[in-house]
């Protein structure tokens, strides 16, 4: 995804799970964001969740 956000697929029964997270100095995984995508593509405001989530853990780790 582009400057340290990364992301998991998960399929189920309900559709295809996405997790976006990021990594940590100190082998930390921090999950900023979940949702079942209905799409092709993922959404923005998808996107823009997981970035202001993980610039708020970064600031908050330094």
């Amino acid at each position: 995804m582009g400057s340290g956000l990364f992301e998991l697929r998960l399929k189920s029964q309900e559709g295809i799970g996405q997790v976006f997270y990021c990594t940590l100095v100190g082998r930390k995984i921090i999950m900023l964001h979940q949702f079942v995508k209905k799409a092709d593509k993922t959404p923005p405001k998808e996107l823009t969740i997981a970035n202001k989530r993980m610039k708020e853990w970064k600031n908050a780790d330094t």
